[in-house]
């Protein structure tokens, strides 16, 4: 069989969806971050100048890969606007049925017109190697997660694989919530509920970077924009758990977590640390939570995503690699020169 991998102009991102969601129905274990429901958000607006790779055979689609052309840069899945790209990308990698397709599509990426450098964010190890090419800017985050997996083989007791230190917080929280009544963990019902959840829990975050000093992640009247979209489809194809924890009358927090394949990214949180009084620990107890819910749905992994943060490493029982680079052609005058300092410094 003989694949042929080509570019070709974007001139509808409706028809650009549709052979996307074909295509992934047939790419098993494919990430939330893969989807047209998170590439195809707001797409008009985040590809000004959009290049689609498309790897074919006897006239059947096995890969694409959406890049946007700026400033020389090919960015996959991304703008290159660090204001478009603020909704942070993960386990980003080109939609491919299978490896060898992914590395052409990738390898092809350098013959695009105008294209001196390839961005390539929030991807795995082995897709960064795919890619070829010498790293100009190189950031590699370890991204904490729960094998649910291995939890079920080992008995299925989530707080018995966590530290002493842990069950010891969680337990004290949540005697601590439990004097106020019942805690409870719900799931909103439809896309209409998960936007008004939503809401609250731009309150609560908003509330919690404000004291910090910082933006949090919903800043900019774009973001809001971004998160109501993907919310509001997600929601309806049963891609976007928006969750929220009571104990009785008092929110705890609420959850913005995405999901797909068996697996669920704990992607934002908007908590009540100011009625958390000394014992209560929202997040950890929000996620906890959330961790025996994905248990008991038959999930396979609980991701916390990138970021090495304290509840993160608590309540997580292994992590992956995610890797964030700007790739050089390999015999570039500037990729020479970027290998020859990286020996220099070794």
């Amino acid at each position: 069989m003989t694949v042929r991998i080509y570019s070709t102009p974007v001139r509808s991102f409706e028809e650009l969806g549709a052979d996307w969601r074909a295509l992934e129905a047939e790419v098993p274990g494919r990430s939330f971050f893969q989807s047209w429901s998170w590439v195809g958000c707001l797409a008009e607006e985040r590809y000004p100048d959009p290049v689609l790779l498309r790897a074919e055979a006897e006239g059947r689609t096995l890969g694409l890969a959406l890049f946007n052309r700026r400033q020389g840069r090919l960015c996959l899945a991304e703008s290159g606007d660090a204001a478009l790209d603020a909704p942070f990308i993960e386990h980003n990698a080109p939609l491919s049925l299978g490896d060898d397709i992914r590395r052409g599509l990738l390898r092809a990426a350098w013959g695009v017109a105008g294209a001196r450098r390839l961005v390539l964010s929030g991807v795995a190890p082995e897709v960064l190697h795919a890619a070829g090419g010498t790293a100009l800017r190189l950031q590699a985050r370890p991204a904490p997660l729960v094998d649910l997996g291995a939890v079920r083989t080992a008995g299925g007791d989530y707080l018995a694989t966590r530290s002493a230190n842990t069950r010891y917080q969680l337990r004290r929280s949540a005697r601590f919530y439990a004097a106020g009544g019942e805690v409870l963990l719900q799931r909103a019902a439809d896309a209409a509920e998960a936007l008004d959840w939503f809401d609250a829990l731009l309150r609560l975050h908003e509330s919690t970077w404000r004291e910090r000093g910082g933006a949090g992640a919903f800043a900019t009247p774009f973001l809001q924009r971004f998160h109501r979209s993907l919310i509001a489809q997600g929601a309806s194809r049963g891609e976007v758990d928006m969750l929220r924890v009571t104990a009785g009358e008092q929110e705890v927090g609420y959850l913005y977590n995405l999901r797909l394949a068996g697996r669920v990214f704990a992607y934002q949180s908007g908590l009540d640390h100011a009625g958390a009084g000394t014992h209560g620990k929202p997040g950890l107890t929000c996620h906890a939570m959330a961790v025996q819910r994905a248990l008991e749905m038959g999930d396979a992994i609980y991701d916390f995503l990138a970021g090495a943060d304290q509840y993160k490493r608590s309540l997580a029982t292994g992590s992956e690699p995610m890797v964030w680079a700007e790739l050089l052609p390999v015999w570039s005058p500037l990729g020479m020169a970027a290998r020859l300092r990286r020996l220099v410094l070794r």
